[in-house]
């Protein structure tokens, strides 16, 4: 009696183990078949005396020695099979729960490329109304300041805004950094550049429609060059080349006060390393909220910006930025009748990108270059290893129950 086995792993890949039983019955007991009177078996016997299928052997009666030799022949099967199993088992694939929840998040790289074109564009169209809005400052002789609370009980500090523009280079290279390390770049990424590109159009609007005096005299502002516009497209140019920081000496131009931008991109850099960096790394999110704090109380000190610029660019920054994630990991959100969120301006360019985003991000840190495919075999071995063999053996014990 022949017995092939089949078993099918989550590859499709099968392992056929074969075993070739010869099961002989005999029933000493059983009566001799009649003969003729020749001496020849009849035909009815010749024909009984053919080899049966298993099928029928299994739907007749056996004799108790016979039903001994199948078990014992079964019992022998299942032994081969458990140690072609544990010959193969290292090889069966277990899918990863991680890579089923990657499957969610698709990249969509171009949609990360059209937020950095928004953003991109408005910080260019922000040196535009800078230029535009200084030539219609007033002049410090003619208005001076405007009375400020924190301006009365502390004096300024000339080196603060200096630390303030520090700091805020660090926190920008520090998430720079982050977000080229994290495995979902392209979601967050475009996320961070539709943010800003967001805040910085709303400060051109409070810029271009309230322009407010010098908030103090030791302010030193370029001069107004009126309708020189070849002047003025130098200006745009030496603004953007430098950055629009003090430091690199490209921003001497006066006006764009409220709200502040420096404001911005402290609190925006430390809102999102604070979002996307894991639970356990809390020293590094206490430092970058001691940069953030820090620099933004230098402005104050300093005296570049009233203390309603600050508060404003606080108040704008943070509600941006808790709106939108609140909108990304609560569905329910971006329905119009159940959330009044969806009632904002924005609200189809954030179903634009977040449209196929149907689960949280995970923080999950990956080389931002990939590793070679025999690299990347090897680390896949070394790390689903040990995991990866309790499981099959557990499933290949479960196999072998139900058999």
């Amino acid at each position: 009696m022949a017995a092939p086995q089949l078993i099918q792993d989550e590859e499709d890949e099968v392992v056929r183990p074969h075993l070739e039983v010869n099961v002989t019955t005999e029933n000493p007991g059983a009566p001799p078949p009649p003969r003729l009177a020749n001496g020849t078996p009849t035909r009815h016997a010749s024909s009984s005396s053919s080899p049966q299928t298993p099928a029928a052997a299994a739907g007749q009666k056996l004799p108790e020695r016979s039903r001994l030799s199948v078990l014992l022949a079964q019992n022998q099967l299942i032994r081969s099979l458990g140690s072609g199993l544990r010959r193969h088992c290292d090889y069966v694939k277990i899918a990863v729960p991680e890579e089923e929840r990657a499957e969610l998040l698709p990249a969509e790289w171009w949609k990360t490329g059209v937020a950095f074109l928004y953003a991109l564009f408005i910080l260019f169209f922000t040196t535009v109304i800078i230029t535009v809005v200084h030539e219609r400052v007033p002049d410090k002789s003619v208005s001076p300041p405007l009375p400020d609370k924190f301006f009365d009980y502390v004096d300024r500090v000339p080196w603060a805004f200096t630390v303030t523009e520090v700091n805020g280079l660090i926190l920008c290279g520090l998430w720079l950094v982050q977000l080229l390390a994290l495995k979902h770049k392209a979601i967050v990424g475009r996320r961070c550049f539709f943010l800003i590109g967001t805040l910085y159009m709303y400060r051109c609007v409070t810029m271009y429609i309230t322009t407010l005096p010098v908030p103090g005299k030791h302010m030193v502002c370029a001069p107004k060059l009126y309708n020189d516009s070849t002047g003025k497209i130098w200006r745009i140019l030496m603004l953007i080349s430098g950055g629009g920081l003090s430091l690199t000496g490209s921003h001497l131009m006066c006006g764009d006060f409220l709200y502040s931008g420096h404001t911005v991109m402290l609190t925006l850099s430390y809102l999102f390393i604070q979002e996307y960096s894991p639970r356990w790394m809390w020293w590094y999110r206490w430092c970058c909220w001691a940069l953030s704090a820090s620099g933004v109380v230098c402005i104050l000190v300093a005296h570049e910006h009233y203390s309603i610029d600050v508060v404003v660019a606080y108040m704008a920054t943070t509600r941006c930025f808790w709106w939108y994630h609140s909108m990304v990991h609560t569905h329910a959100l971006r329905q119009p009748p159940c959330s009044f969120l969806s009632r904002t301006w924005w609200n189809p360019v954030f179903n634009f990108l977040e449209r196929n985003v149907q689960t949280t991000v995970p923080i999950v840190f990956s080389l931002p270059v990939p590793l070679p495919s025999s690299c990347r075999q090897r680390y896949r071995m070394v790390e689903g290893g040990g995991e990866g063999r309790v499981q099959t053996r557990v499933k290949v014990r479960m196999i072998l129950l139900h058999a």
